[in-house]
């Protein structure tokens, strides 16, 4: 009985002992509880980190704002002188322009005068045989034909029949006393009208097609010094009329230059 007494009091004993023992390792395993002024440090670590950050993200955003306004103040002087210099090529295109209009009128004067003394003078801006006042050039045919197959043949040389519509014209419309010639005057039902060629400037001129002109209509003629109308069927002379081309200024002086020099 004593010896089972015994065993039980050295059992309990044991077990008693290994409880100890187990809680003295883990008392040994926990670690010790921080202090709080530790984690007050480590906050402020922290916080002055991210303040930091934030200094370093504002001053990099301002950095950046001036190189963009630095760009931005670049491109608007880019533009400035590029508006500037187009304005200068503008005006420098718009003064050759000027100039070159001034030379050409400079020629054609010129042109003109030599002209006046040979009236086949190589800076003449009309073909062969066609004469030249103001800006048209003339060819009077030697032939008669139909008022509709006389505008025919002006049309073959890119011309139209004699229209008069400035007083310069009337001038020197007379000064060729011209006589049953055909005039480019739009044909007519009647051949009512006639009168001055000074009076004829603002007549209807004929700018239709020729296809619609019969036996039965009236075109208009030159006698002189007048016009008047007649049979669209009669035979009557030429004059053909076109814009006379631009005076080449380099040809023109060639030509003076080549006058001056016999």
């Amino acid at each position: 009985m004593s010896e089972e007494v015994t065993y039980a009091n050295l059992k309990f004993q044991d077990s008693s002992q290994t409880e100890n023992i187990q809680k003295f390792d883990k008392s040994e395993k926990e670690e010790p509880p921080v202090p709080s002024h530790v984690w007050r440090q480590r906050a402020f670590a922290v916080t002055l980190l991210c303040l930091l950050l934030l200094i370093g993200l504002g001053v990099l955003s301002s950095m950046c704002m001036e190189k963009l306004n630095k760009l931005q103040n670049v491109k608007e002087e880019l533009q400035r002188n590029m508006s500037l210099q187009l304005m200068q090529n503008t005006n420098s295109s718009q003064k050759i322009r000027n100039l070159s209009i001034k030379l050409e009128e400079i020629a054609t004067k010129l042109c003109r005068e030599l002209y006046i003394k040979h009236k086949e003078h190589k800076c003449k801006p009309c073909p062969e045989e066609w004469l030249w006042h103001d800006d048209s050039c003339y060819l009077l045919q030697n032939v008669a034909r139909t008022w509709q197959k006389s505008d025919e043949i002006c049309s073959d040389y890119n011309a139209s029949l004699l229209m008069i519509k400035s007083k310069s014209v009337v001038e020197f419309i007379k000064s060729l006393r011209l006589y049953n010639h055909w005039l480019g005057l739009s044909p007519r039902k009647d051949n009512t009208k006639y009168g001055n060629l000074d009076t004829i400037i603002p007549l209807d001129w004929f700018t239709r097609n020729t296809s619609v002109i019969n036996d039965k209509m009236y075109c208009g003629i030159i006698q002189y010094g007048y016009f008047s109308y007649t049979k669209c069927t009669d035979i009557k002379n030429i004059v053909c009329e076109k814009l006379a081309q631009t005076v080449k200024i380099d040809s023109m002086l060639m030509s003076a230059v080549l006058d001056g020099n016999k």
